[in-house]
């Protein structure tokens, strides 16, 4: 026996040689008992101790079989909708796709309780309407579908008796396998589509590449709340690549040029490698662009802003969310509607200004130095560049010519590969289209922190419901 063999096995054989030892000297062998890990105590059911803004996308937590953890709030949802607000926005950001030749795909994630309920204690799935959750889920796909959107069925994923778990134990996030057979749902609705009948094919393969270890983000709450602490969960590693690749580096081959994009949340990073089963299924190159920790929008943001959208648009754009996410944030559409609308790029600048942003509110833009000038929110935009491209959040506060005024606050995610470019419309939701600009304030930096070079300035794009941009577009 080597002495490598001799070093990784001493354990065993230590263990061997004293059972022997004890058999030789008549004594009895030692037992052990062992308890299962961990019951949630008390603190863990109680809402009001979820303190920090992490802690509230967990409350509350429940028990489930063996280290099976599950959100009350989330993952045992029965409700799945949005506002009439939302409902409008959605449709409109359909169609302002449609108008630029995208067509998307909507990758609306069942949620754990949804798929895999089985692990739930006898009680907890008493309790959960799971029939209800189910047919609700349903018709949230529906309402998707009456907006033009293309949107797999995944309900059949609900219930599961798999081998592999389509989600972590212990944390929100599908697994590997999980990722895997949503990808062979949407490619079936991909196939269907008109526009995937021109997009050059390519096979592809996934293949396990080793393991990962998951520290799952609700065992990590838990221990905050009770102190405890849970095993990581390993589970095989994928990785895709061409069946006719070649130890090239170039993960497209020559020429290549993806016509599909996926954007998405924290799922579509590689750790679950659903792009990768995105292409071994749907037989073509797809391109991601997500993020992990980009949210709902945080990677549509930033590819919509990007010169390779712009010079190089797909036709199918999958974005991947779960229902977790609220779909009536205003602000999210308003810079939605802006980047595909090519923000002030070929627009008539109303005001424009370039100054300095030191600590407190500094004012960059005021309609009024040369004349008050008609810039009605629904006709305007705005588009804001910080000098030091490593800027991801904008504190603006916009007043308007009868005294009222609308703070607003956009932060990029911190993963973000941003441009310290910010471009959103101007408020035009409620009875806010007719409000007249006056000013616009930009928070600076910290008390003692370095001035920061910025330019802003006001565009005018066409009023609802002229010429190609309609009442329905929202531009």
């Amino acid at each position: 026996m080597t002495l490598r063999n001799w070093i990784a096995l001493s354990p065993l054989a230590l263990a061997l040689a004293s059972a022997g030892q004890l058999r030789a000297e008549g004594l009895p062998a030692p037992t052990y008992t062992a308890a299962p890990c961990c019951n949630l105590c008390p603190a863990a059911h109680d809402a009001s101790l979820y303190t920090t803004n992490y802690q509230k996308n967990f409350i509350t937590l429940v028990q489930a079989q063996g280290d099976w953890l599950f959100r009350t709030k989330e993952d045992l949802r029965t409700e799945f909708t949005t506002s009439p607000a939302g409902y409008k926005r959605m449709e409109q950001l359909h169609d302002a796709f449609k108008r630029r030749g995208i067509e998307l795909v909507l990758v609306y994630q069942p949620t754990r309780g949804l798929v895999n309920r089985e692990k739930l204690n006898p009680a907890e799935k008493a309790q959960f309407d799971y029939q209800r959750a189910l047919a609700n889920y349903r018709t949230m796909l529906g309402r998707f579908k009456e907006m033009g959107y293309e949107v797999p069925d995944l309900s059949p994923l609900a219930d599961e008796k798999n081998e592999h778990a389509f989600y972590f134990r212990g944390d929100q996030h599908w697994t590997p396998y999980g990722a895997q057979r949503t990808a062979k749902l949407v490619a079936d609705t991909v196939h269907q589509m008109p526009a995937f009948k021109d997009i050059p094919r390519r096979e592809f393969v996934s293949k396990v590449i080793g393991r990962m270890g998951k520290k799952g983000t609700l065992h990590n709450v838990a221990g905050q709340l009770c102190g405890t602490s849970y095993a990581i969960e390993y589970i095989n590693q994928f990785a895709t690549e061409p069946k006719d690749a070649s130890g090239s580096d170039d993960l497209f081959g020559d020429g290549g040029d993806p016509k599909i994009v996926l954007v998405g949340t924290s799922h579509s990073g590689p750790n679950y490698n659903f792009a990768g089963f995105l292409q071994e299924s749907i037989g073509a190159d797809v391109l991601n662009v997500s993020f992990p920790g980009g949210g709902l929008e945080g990677s549509m943001i930033e590819y919509l802003g990007s010169e390779e959208f712009r010079k190089n648009p797909p036709k199918i754009l999958i974005w991947e969310f779960s229902a977790l996410y609220s779909l009536d944030q205003e602000t999210i559409y308003r810079q939605l509607f802006a980047l595909l609308d090519d923000g002030c790029d070929g627009k008539s600048t109303v005001l424009a200004g370039k100054t300095k942003l030191r600590s407190g509110n500094n004012e960059v833009l005021i309609n009024g130095t040369n004349g008050v000038k008609d810039i009605a929110n629904r006709n305007g935009r705005i588009e804001v560049d910080f000098a030091d491209p490593t800027v991801k959040t904008l504190k603006a506060t916009l007043w308007y010519l009868n005294g009222r005024h609308e703070s607003l606050k956009i932060e990029k995610p911190a993963t973000a590969d941003t441009n310290g470019k910010f471009v959103f419309n101007l408020r035009e939701d409620q009875d806010w289209a007719n409000q007249n600009l006056l000013s616009l304030e930009l928070e600076g930096p910290a008390a003692g922190g370095q001035p920061l070079d910025v330019e802003a300035k006001v565009c005018q794009r066409k009023p609802v419901g002229s010429g190609t941009q309609t009442a329905q577009a929202g531009l």
